[in-house]
């Protein structure tokens, strides 16, 4: 169905935005007034969590993905209406309230995304991809991938919403399973592992977020993963080729045997000779004894001693509780939010992902996402006094004379810039 008839009117937008506005202003007012001006501010959504978290298998991480939903709670969502978004049973489920979507906090480039969903016959919601967070219209602002039983729908399960539709019947009332290729303006849809859909977008869209939309009915929405595409290596596991070694300081960065990037001893950086601005970074990191502190540093002043905003490497955590980490703990914006879990252990290999994209910066580790901070403080070329957009070295950090850690496998992509409106 297509659904820019239910979306926002102009003058209803502006109220319901300034309406979300001040609740949100009314109900942190009282927070913001108790802490102290050193309080490092933590995720609201982390609260609720009182089970282990879900991590990936080592193969998945292997492979790049990570979670965009922990089965848990809706940290790094985004409801735009007033639609019941839930979690039940390791779901986010919908079946009541407006239409509008639940949308995920960071925008994503060029990816594949797999997810399960379950819809109640009579259904009709859908996933909006590269998708503003209040899309006028959704035939010419995202590509809708309907979610809708043949009968009610001109663009049944499977197709993209005015774009192009499926030729199959593919209800159920059973859990499926969508795989989701958007790569340049491409976008291919497998449906319970049949492709079904192959669409070539003559203007791309090429970059926004994802979105879980509630029109009519149930649905439900789980394992929801995502896997960036078109990270290129900036480490080559022999040598320090496109890293800038000049500053490196009291710290010695080598290259080992097997091809890792270790760090030792006290205070230094290597930086790269490029720079970049919005983007994905994934990586693999060990820290060779426990409590040891280290850092990637990004958007930095290039030349500066990390001069930057810093995504923290520490698996530490208070008295055996990992959602209290010692020093902002592995994957927090250090002072700026703490890790809402510390979910990587000392002298085992984890998987880091970074997504920076405007104010806005996001982490996974082990594809578990543990930060999601926006930078609303006014621009400033250095990131420790204020926001920077404008692109800036990456840097690694050796912290002290303890340090002993090592890298591999260090892949980015730059995220593309969204295209104009048609």
């Amino acid at each position: 169905m297509n659904c820019s008839s239910v979306y926002f009117p102009s003058t209803r937008k502006k109220l319901f935005t300034r309406a979300v506005a001040f609740a949100c202003w009314s109900a942190l007012l009282p927070s913001i007034l108790a802490c102290a001006p050193a309080a490092t501010p933590k995720p609201e959504a982390a609260a609720p969590e009182t089970t282990e978290a879900k991590l990936l298998s080592p193969e998945k991480l292997a492979e790049g993905w990570i979670q965009l939903f922990d089965g848990q709670t809706l940290f790094g969502w985004q409801p735009a209406g007033k639609a019941n978004w839930e979690v039940k049973d390791g779901a986010i489920v919908v079946s009541a309230g407006d239409v509008g979507l639940l949308c995920t906090t960071t925008q994503f480039s060029d990816y594949v995304l797999r997810l399960d969903f379950k819809s109640d016959s009579g259904t009709n919601s859908g996933i909006f991809l590269h998708t503003p967070l209040q899309p006028d219209d959704p035939a010419v602002d995202c590509y809708e991938l309907n979610i809708a039983d043949e009968g009610d729908s001109p663009f049944p399960t499977g197709s993209l919403v005015d774009r192009k539709a499926v030729d199959a019947n593919h209800d159920s009332d059973d859990w499926q399973t969508f795989e989701v290729t958007v790569e340049g303006g491409r976008v291919t849809v497998q449906l319970d592992g049949q492709q079904v859909l192959d669409y070539t977008d003559p203007q791309p869209l090429r970059r926004g977020h994802i979105g879980l939309q509630h029109n009519q009915g149930r649905v439900a929405f789980r394992n929801i993963h995502l896997k960036p595409l078109g990270t290129k290596p900036i480490f080559n596991g022999q040598d320090l080729t496109g890293w800038n070694e000049d500053f490196q300081g009291e710290s010695e960065f080598t290259v080992t045997d097997a091809g890792e990037l270790n760090v030792k001893n006290g205070k230094g950086q290597l930086e790269t000779e490029g720079t970049y601005g919005d983007f994905v970074l994934q990586l693999e990191c060990i820290t060779h004894a426990p409590d040891l502190n280290s850092g990637i540093f990004f958007r930095c002043i290039p030349g500066e001693s990390m001069n930057g905003y810093e995504s923290q490497i520490h698996n530490g955590f208070v008295d055996g509780d990992r959602t209290r980490p010692k020093d902002c703990g592995t994957g927090g914006i250090f002072r700026r939010q703490d890790a809402r879990r510390v979910v990587a252990d000392d002298g085992q290999w984890f998987h880091k992902t970074i997504v920076a994209d405007g104010p806005h910066m996001a982490v996974w580790v082990n594809g578990y996402q543990v930060s999601d901070w926006t930078d609303e403080r006014e621009p400033d070329p250095n990131p420790r006094r204020g926001l920077r957009t404008q692109p800036g070295t990456i840097q690694i950090q050796g912290h002290d004379p303890t340090t002993d850690l090592s890298f591999r496998n260090l892949r980015i992509s730059e995220l593309e810039q969204r295209s104009p409106p048609k």
